[in-house]
């Protein structure tokens, strides 16, 4: 299964990243200068959503392409029942 990301979908996804990518260099430099616990558990928190936010909008995306592939009957030799364990295991690994 290939992922695709185009147009919005790309772009919100790469904005995510970029947003997470922002939280931990934040999260760094807090811990380097020598902030408060708090502070820092909490931007790092805000990081940590920004990935899992990125991460369930692609599997979002690879789940409306696996949907479209399995409607055209092009399942790429995998049937109906692997595909969905492979999903499943993307799921819980964002979990």
């Amino acid at each position: 299964m290939e992922l695709e990301l185009e147009g919005a979908d790309l772009k919100a996804v790469l904005n995510r990243l970029r947003r997470a990518q922002g939280q931990i260099s934040g999260v760094i430099r807090m811990i380097e200068e020598g902030r408060d616990c708090e502070d820092v558990v909490t931007q790092l928190a805000a990081a940590s959503r920004a990935l899992d936010r990125a991460g369930f909008a692609i599997i979002a995306t690879g789940l409306q392409q696996c949907v479209a592939d399995l409607d055209s009957g092009r399942k790429n030799g995998e049937d109906t029942a692997a595909m969905r364990a492979r999903l499943e295991k993307l799921f819980l690994s964002l979990a």
